[in-house]
């Protein structure tokens, strides 16, 4: 005999709780827990009915996995692993108005009007909307000049609707739901975008995706904090988790993946937004580092790697006096707390006093990094910013930095030098190696460099000009 039976839940973390309160105890959110009402089945005893046997084969498949279907975005593709899987289901978040829906429409219209015989037979590409009405869509489309695709639009919210749509039709290669929030199984009595509707309706639809095959698109919304919305499960549910991220005042946009069951994590790609759509940026090195001045103090290249791609952005640094009793610290594009950090190693173990100045620190070009690699650009930044030494234009930096001054090593040197070099970049400062001297060529010599093994060695580098009495106030 079934019940109803209510629960209250979260819905920033989707904690369940025994009755409403005004507070999550689970994430100290205010004001956000919902009664949600629904029907469970009255337990059974296992005697009552025996369940359907399963079969258990090997690891090795009989057949050839089927390949993966390519949209012709290289930069999309790259994040994805190659191409799309049959029956994955992918989670696609970002700030609102980033372009998140100009994105897949461009994806789906790719995959839609795939040419050539050599690429697997193109099967039917959906596009639901529960946020735009068909014409709304029918416009980004000519805008984006893509209304000659062969796209199949829909605007529905009920997945039992979709469902059937879906269950029946045949060839279906590609299924995009815009967006996940605006989704609702009628069974459930809670609103859209609750956690329940979240989590009910995201599995109604993977599960039929894994059944048909198809791959499936689910748009999710963020909170003010940057995660997506709902229940935290939703992102272990899916294959692959793809963050869309960027300034809204800049033209680049960073696609992301943060989870990834058929590719490398953490891989990225780079696009461009122009009035027609977003385009793909195919070398995002020589992009960011192109308007930049190579005459002016407290700026420094950092060589980084985003998943597989080494990365060169530049980092740049500003310190002024200021006329409070707290000096001020703002970071884009990086963690505070990492650069407090390395202001206070460079305080304490190499005398470089920074507390009556405020301090800005900037990513340009609106990419965020997360790697501690970037610790001993950051801090060659500011030493230029402080002591009004310019660091040479044509040198990279990159190295970890210890709360002993220490410089420590970091992975992938060899692809950081390599991509150093293709830019035209004539020199680098890194970790010192215990397998080598100091000064010597890693690995052929991809990059005349420095090594150095305490930031000692590279305030040396970057002697103070001048008169400024914030440099060097202690001995190192």
């Amino acid at each position: 005999m079934a019940r109803a039976t209510a629960t209250f839940a979260c819905q920033e973390c989707g904690a369940s709780h025994a009755k409403w309160g005004g507070r999550c105890d689970a994430c100290g959110a205010w004001n956000t827990i919902v009664e949600e009402a629904r029907r469970e089945a009255a337990p059974k005893g296992l005697s009552a009915g025996r369940g359907r046997k399963i079969d258990f084969v090997g690891l090795r498949g009989q057949s050839d996995a089927p390949p993966r279907s390519a949209s012709r975005i290289a930069e999309f593709d790259r994040v994805c692993g190659g191409g799309l899987v049959a029956g994955s289901a992918l989670l696609v978040g970002g700030d609102p108005g980033i372009g998140k829906s100009t994105l897949l429409l461009q994806v789906c219209a790719a995959l839609a009007s795939r040419p050539g015989a050599a690429a697997p037979a193109t099967g039917r590409c959906i596009y639901i909307s529960g946020e735009e009405a068909i014409d709304q869509v029918r416009l980004r489309a000519e805008r984006l000049g893509l209304l000659d695709a062969p796209v199949e639009l829909a605007s529905a919210t009920n997945v039992r609707d979709i469902v059937t749509s879906l269950e029946g039709g045949a060839g279906v290669q590609v299924v995009i739901a815009d967006s996940v929030q605006t989704m609702f199984v009628d069974s459930l009595d809670s609103a859209p975008g609750t956690v329940a509707q979240v989590r009910a309706s995201a599995q109604e639809l993977i599960r039929l995706a894994k059944r048909s095959g198809f791959a499936l698109f689910l748009v999710g919304h963020v909170t003010k904090e940057g995660m997506i919305a709902g229940p935290k499960v939703l992102e272990h549910m899916v294959d692959t988790v793809l963050y869309f991220e960027g300034e809204r005042g800049h033209q680049f946009r960073i696609l992301r993946s943060v989870k990834n069951r058929f590719g490398p994590a953490d891989e990225i790609g780079v696009f461009e937004m122009t009035d027609k759509g977003l385009v793909e940026v195919a070398n995002p090195s020589a992009l960011f580092l192109a308007d930049r001045d190579s005459e002016v103090s407290g700026a420094s290249v950092f060589a980084g790697i985003e998943g597989t791609r080494p990365m060169l952005v530049e980092i740049q640094a500003l310190t002024a006096p200021t006329t409070f009793g707290t000096p001020r610290r703002a970071v884009v594009g990086w963690d505070s707390g990492r650069l407090n950090m390395v202001l206070a190693v460079l305080e304490t173990r190499c005398g470089l006093s920074a507390g009556v100045n405020d301090v800005y620190l900037n990513v340009a070009g609106g990419l965020r990094i997360t790697e501690p690699a970037a610790d001993l650009a950051v801090a060659a930044a500011l030493v230029s910013s402080l002591s009004g030494t310019i660091v040479p234009a044509d040198t990279v930096v990159f190295g970890e930095i210890g709360l002993s001054g220490e410089v420590r090593q970091v992975g992938q040197t060899e692809a950081r030098l390599r991509e150093a070099k293709k830019l035209g970049f004539a020199r680098a400062i890194i970790p010192k190696s215990k397998a080598t001297g100091k000064n010597s060529k890693p690995g052929g010599g991809a990059l005349p460099i420095t090594q150095i093994a305490h930031l000692n060695e590279l305030m040396d580098l970057l002697p103070p000009q001048g008169q400024n009495p914030t440099v060097r106030s202690a001995s190192g």
